[in-house]
């Protein structure tokens, strides 16, 4: 799946350099607004600071509704990967009610269907090759766990038995899907551009009123664009999954591979661990 343009990017570049513009167009207005600040009246003066003080509340409004977005698309993945940990594991524990042939297998399959799930959840969604290989050795994975089921069902075909197995497991291979959708969840990339080009105009607004007035407040408007700058920091940063600063705890998969029989499983089954 081709990511959007901005996700090629590294989210500190994007934030310095919208920063950067946010100075050079305040610096610009500047300058345009001493221009005409002695052709403009003061009623144009004061409609000006209304529409100064519109842009920045909708400036806010934009940073509000985007963060939230981002917000609501982090928590999503966050509480995938807690159930996809929670349906591994309780497929985990229901190995015990299969046959006493099919446990040592089911065990090694699982363990090493953790350990590529840990893997693949620290590759970046834009090593497409890389994640098309774990995916595939996934699919195999999912694929021999099924066989295995179905083999268990027809040697002992009890619903509470190996019928409670396969029921585990298809909600682990759900919950799977689900987690890869939600990973290609972010938001949309126009309402991101459509906040750079505010930030930038109330930047730019910030300083022709500033010019009109003729008063120079330096320090005051680099501090509200450095903290906003850091806003739209956050907000890119929680929406890029296993790319960002920000990224989500694996440590409920991470504590499967301690749950999960291993080592004498996988040298049973002949599984490869991964």
């Amino acid at each position: 799946m081709a990511q959007p343009l901005l996700y090629n990017f590294d989210s500190l570049l994007i934030t310095g350099v919208l920063f950067l513009l946010i100075i050079v167009m305040n610096e610009l207005g500047f300058h345009i607004g001493r221009f005409v600040q002695h052709t403009t009246d003061s009623e144009v003066k004061t409609l000006t600071g209304s529409i100064q003080g519109s842009i920045l509340g909708l400036l806010a409004l934009l940073l509000g509704f985007t963060f939230s977005m981002s917000m609501q698309r982090f928590d999503g993945r966050s509480e995938a990967l807690i159930a996809e940990a929670n349906a591994i594991g309780t497929a985990s524990l229901r190995v015990q009610l299969l046959p006493e042939e099919f446990r040592a297998e089911a065990n090694a399959l699982l363990a090493s269907y953790v350990d590529m799930r840990i893997g693949i959840g620290k590759i970046d969604l834009s090593h497409a090759a890389e994640r098309n290989s774990y995916n595939r050795d996934i699919a195999a994975l999912q694929g021999k766990l099924w066989g295995l089921a179905v083999a268990a069902t027809n040697t002992d075909p009890r619903p509470v038995t190996s019928g409670a197995f396969v029921n585990s497991l298809n909600e682990m291979i759900d919950s799977q899907g689900k987690r890869n959708a939600l990973q290609q969840m972010r938001v949309p990339e126009v309402v991101l551009w459509l906040l750079f080009v505010v930030f930038i105009a109330s930047g730019g607004m910030l300083g022709y009123s500033s010019g009109l007035s003729g008063k120079r407040v330096v320090a005051p408007t680099v501090m509200v664009s450095f903290l906003i700058a850091m806003i739209v920091f956050i907000i890119i940063d929680l929406d890029r999954p296993k790319r960002g600063l920000i990224k989500v705890d694996q440590s409920s998969l991470l504590s499967l591979q301690e749950a999960v029989p291993k080592s004498e499983a996988a040298e049973g089954a002949g599984v490869e661990s991964y």
